[in-house]
């Protein structure tokens, strides 16, 4: 009845449908005639890019908008703070300044109304990138480096698909820099650049890097296509050093990939490394490329060689898994419509794990390093007392939220847990494949089936929950649906560590250190004691997170405290240690702690020890994790 009101009122407004058809293609044609952007990269040191866009317009009412929902970020981290300068005008008459207003509900909104007789208006803004780096936070350059993603420099019409808005971009570079893009050059005239037009998904789909010191690497033979290209820059000369293990363990991951997945969905692959303690670090994937920072001396420092090496290879996985295909709800027409992220624990999750497998199939990591990085992964998981309140699936609905939380309470709060828990999953679904076929099959053959399909051009083919169900299926008949909803959708209150034991291996604690947290600790300046007392504390002594239950929390500690003194003597990760060494058995550990200016002894009743995660081999079972890392081709 509802319904039969809403027709009838629509019929007694003929006109207005219409109406808005005309609207909707008069801004399709607009956007169809393409936008002019050109990019002033000069102040690029000083974190200020200055963009000139000349967008077609007709006179009357039109709304820009602002990139909102950034993919690979699966929230709507367009970093609109940062946009600043904005100015519209007469193209070639600067004193005709032409009024916008930006909207009062949609900050990312911009209207404008455009005078009588103007085809074309002139919008000039600067992106202030001291905080911005792909979505991840810190700068996105510094003296000899810069990043940009094209999202953070444009408008484009309101209502347009981003396939139908084209875009000719252009950029100039600061004198003598030299970069690295997947987009395709037709006219280079010493630092100015001019690319190939390309849709709107395109464009921000293809960041660019640039640096005074820049090496590109060829990952393919001469003649092989498709072209595998590493462009590299860093802070210094010294840091683009890449030794001959390492070309060829890039040389393989190439092609480990292609005998996982048996197509490629890019005409040409470039990986966009910058080495850099200087600007904001982050991984984001795209179909030709991915834009990843490590820490400057990661080709030359093998503790930061071993942390980092799982970053590419994840990146390079979702040009398969998160690009080509992709989870319905995260295909969106445009960078304004919400995304909802219920799948990512496949998209992120899956990639987690296809990315740390080839990192041991392409000899990035030894089977030993894998197995310590696996461990530290599940005991984390294991202590996630949050899990028992808060399902899988959640905390990729919350991505929104937990970007933007810091280390306090993670524990009991979770994180984005789709990514680390979405790899014990697909393990699991690895070691039942293997089991049920007896050996037969894997989730290779998963991703053949699912990712692989005919090599072209990029492209979108999104999928559903079913849909994954239903390619497992075709590799091995399981309750797939049954396992899946249960390890997404319930809480628990263990980690789901059945591809560990099913893969003939058990996770153990002692007092060695993990290999893998012993490069995260030096890397970010902490200390971790989460499997014994229960605690992080960074390197000036405050608790970054307390477990709830542990014996810490128990004693009253929690986070943002400041440790001063470990029984009566001066705070440091080595006397913590020491202390817990000596107390094994025995007494307890004392800590006075200081919170907001108050002094207080906290006396933990703790008697085991250092520990450790680490996997140990269960000799009476088939070794399916060692199966598992074994490389695909020779």
């Amino acid at each position: 009845m509802r319904t039969s009101r809403r027709c009838a009122s629509w019929s007694n407004r003929g006109w207005i449908l219409p109406l808005l058809l005309l609207l909707i293609l008069g801004v399709q044609e607009l956007a169809a005639q393409g936008i002019r952007l050109h990019v002033d990269l000069t102040d690029a040191p000083r974190n200020v890019y200055h963009a000139k866009l000349q967008i077609p317009a007709k006179a009357g009412e039109m709304t820009l908008v602002f990139p909102k929902w950034i993919p690979g970020n699966h929230r709507p981290s367009g970093p609109i703070a940062a946009l600043t300068g904005v100015r519209m005008e007469v193209p070639g008459h600067p004193e005709k300044q032409i009024p916008w207003q930006r909207d009062a509900v949609d900050m990312y909104a911009f209207h404008v109304s455009v005078p009588a007789g103007v085809a074309e208006i002139e919008v000039l803004l600067d992106a202030i990138t001291a905080q911005d780096s792909a979505g991840a936070g810190g700068p996105a350059a510094s003296s000899n480096i810069l990043d940009l993603n094209w999202n953070a420099v444009l408008l484009y019409p309101a209502g347009t698909r981003s396939d139908d808005v084209l875009f000719s971009p252009s950029i100039t570079l600061p004198a003598g820099w030299r970069f690295g893009s997947a987009l395709n050059v037709v006219h280079l005239d010493g630092d100015n650049v001019e690319f190939a037009p390309v849709p709107l998904t395109t464009l921000i789909d293809s960041p660019l890097i640039a640096g005074i010191h820049y090496r590109r690497i060829e990952l393919t033979k001469p003649g092989e296509t498709p072209v595998h290209v590493m462009d590299v820059v860093a802070d210094e000369e010294a840091d683009l050093g890449m030794k001959p293990e390492d070309l060829a363990a890039y040389q393989k991951l190439v092609a480990e990939t292609g005998a996982l997945f048996g197509a490629r969905h890019y005409r040409e692959y470039h990986f966009l490394y910058t080495l850099s303690d200087q600007v904001g670090g982050h991984g984001l994937e795209h179909h030709e490329s991915n834009d990843s920072v490590a820490s400057e001396r990661t080709l030359l420092d093998p503790k930061l060689r071993l942390l980092y090496a799982g970053l590419l290879p994840h990146e390079f996985a979702h040009s398969w898994n998160g690009k080509y295909r992709r989870p319905a709800g995260l295909a969106t027409p445009n960078y304004q419509e919400p995304m909802i992220g219920d799948l990512l624990w496949v998209y992120e999750g899956l990639t987690e794990y296809l990315g740390n497998m080839l990192a041991a199939r392409s000899g990035l990591w030894t089977p030993d390093q894998y197995r310590e990085a696996l461990a530290a992964t599940a005991a984390s998981l294991d202590h996630r007392t949050g899990r028992n309140w808060r399902p899988l699936e959640d905390t990729a609905r919350s991505v929104q939220t937990l970007r933007l939380m810091g280390p306090q309470w993670q524990s009991w709060r979770r994180g984005l847990d789709y990514y680390p828990e979405g790899e014990l999953i697909w393990l699991e679904v690895d070691s039942i494949i293997r089991q049920q076929t007896k050996g037969q099959r894997s989730l290779d053959d998963f991703c053949r089936r699912f990712h692989g399909g005919e090599s072209g051009p990029p492209k979108v083919i999104p999928y559903t929950f079913d849909d994954v169900v239903h390619a497992l299926n075709d590799v091995a008949s399981y309750d797939w649906a049954t396992l899946l909803r249960e390890r997404v959708g319930a809480t628990s209150t263990h980690a789901p560590l059945g591809g560990i034991d099913r893969g003939g291996w058990k996770l153990v604690y002692n007092d060695k250190p993990n290999l893998l947290m012993e490069a995260v600790e030096k890397l970010a300046k902490f200390a971790d004691f989460s499997y014994s007392l229960g605690i992080t504390v960074a390197q000036d002594g405050r608790l970054d997170d307390v477990i709830v239950g542990s014996p810490a929390y128990q004693s009253g500690l929690g986070p943002g405290m400041k440790l001063l003194a470990v029984n009566s003597r001066k705070w440091s990760p080595a006397v913590l240690h020491d202390a817990l060494r000596a107390a094994r058995g025995t007494s307890s550990i004392d800590l006075l702690v200081e919170n907001a200016q108050f002094y207080k002894t906290y006396s933990i009743p703790y008697r085991e020890g250092n520990k450790n995660p680490h996997l140990e081999r269960v000799s009476d079972q088939p070794d399916i994790l060692g199966e598992i890392l074994k490389p695909r081709t020779h």
